[in-house]
């Protein structure tokens, strides 16, 4: 029962993402605008982007690409692209927190293997952004930037829903157990 109702909050989330994504995309602009007022940003920015940049550039390090990484972004082919806090993978954050509250509210699964959950969750999640972020540099790098803006804009969303959906299946069959009464 709990499985369902995790996996159907999955899929709200990704039927009502899908449908407010054209919205989001027309004003992620100006919403990152209202976002910066807040300074929590600046801490983002100069301490988790440097990060993020670097794995990116660790990770295609064997691919033998025209990458230069800078602390805010990557050269590639010739091309600066920035990076900012709003591309780091926030989003992605939010929609596990939700499911991990949604899942693990119940006392019905051991201690271990629900924080077991939350560590793979995190790790993968992050994991999954940096490897969203690397395809952004490889379409960058060999074909056209539009393609770029369509996967980060659109497709990258999509992305961390079939990683949720994996994550979950994964932790209700191998890292869930339940408590012995």
């Amino acid at each position: 029962m709990k499985q369902k109702q995790v996996f159907g909050t999955i899929f709200l989330l990704f039927t009502l993402f899908l449908m407010v994504l054209p919205f989001l995309v027309t004003f992620n602009d100006f919403l990152t605008r209202i976002l910066q007022q807040f300074q929590l940003y600046v801490y983002m920015q100069q301490l988790i982007v440097p990060i993020e940049v670097q794995a990116v550039r660790f990770m295609l390090s064997p691919l033998h690409m025209d990458i230069l990484a800078h602390p805010d972004g990557f050269t590639v082919n010739g091309a600066y692209v920035g990076m900012t806090w709003n591309c780091i993978g926030w989003q992605s954050i939010l929609l596990l927190g939700i499911t991990l509250l949604v899942s693990l509210r119940s006392s019905s699964y051991t201690l271990l293997s629900q924080i077991e959950t939350v560590v793979i969750g995190v790790l993968g999640t992050f994991l999954v952004n940096l490897l969203r972020l690397c395809f952004i540099v490889v379409i960058l790098a060999i074909s056209r930037p539009l393609f770029a803006v369509v996967y980060h804009d659109y497709l990258a969303a999509v992305v961390t829903i079939i990683w949720l959906f994996f994550f979950w299946w994964f932790a209700y069959k191998f890292v869930l157990e339940e408590k012995q009464i």
